[in-house]
């Protein structure tokens, strides 16, 4: 299916030079002279590298046909990622690439969508939160509250984020995937 630039939205594939890429983020760019722009950041699906592309507002572009099954992660062995279909039990192999900056939101048993491209997985949308355990941060300060300052927190996964002073380590938190960004306390 072809859409013209202009209709490029987050989160879409699409297929650029031969490739496939997920549209990271686009602006409409109108200078002050010449002729407007679709400024748009992509991500090869192929390499997860992030690339800049400008299109004309009435180029075409191309969006894959991409099929999404539902899957639980189950592990990684440090450079490839291993996913479980749960009706028919087949695992699923991808390596850290494809995953793109997401494996750090994965904890073992989470379902994921993942994405295929003519029967071939070549990415993950991850649930929009989850919720994952606080294991090293700087001691609670006395008095914070939650307009208080905040301070960075390793998380349970590796990957760490800006929380609130009153957040101590052990505590569950929800993080949003799309951001990166703190939420919230989980229930207990």
């Amino acid at each position: 299916m072809q859409i013209i630039a202009t209709q490029l939205r987050s989160g879409q594939i699409i297929v650029h030079n031969g490739e496939l890429y997920r549209v990271l983020s686009t602006t409409h760019v109108t200078p002050g002279k010449g002729n407007a722009l679709v400024q748009s950041k992509l991500r090869s699906l192929r390499t997860g590298l992030q690339t800049e592309h400008r299109f004309r507002p009435s180029d075409k572009v191309e969006v894959a046909r991409i099929d999404t099954q539902e899957m639980q992660y189950l592990y990684s062995d440090g450079t490839n990622f291993v996913f479980m279909n749960m009706e028919t039990f087949e695992q699923l192999t991808l390596p850290a690439e494809a995953l793109a900056g997401t494996e750090g939101y994965l904890l073992p048993d989470t379902i994921v969508e993942v994405d295929l491209h003519k029967g071939e997985p070549v990415g993950v949308e991850l649930p929009n939160t989850v919720v994952l355990e606080v294991v090293e941060t700087e001691p609670k300060l006395k008095g914070a509250t939650a307009a208080g300052n905040s301070k960075p927190a390793k998380l349970e996964t590796g990957i760490t984020v800006t929380v609130p002073a009153y957040i101590e380590a052990g505590t569950k938190i929800v993080v949003d995937t799309r951001t990166g960004e703190y939420v919230s306390r989980a229930e207990s």
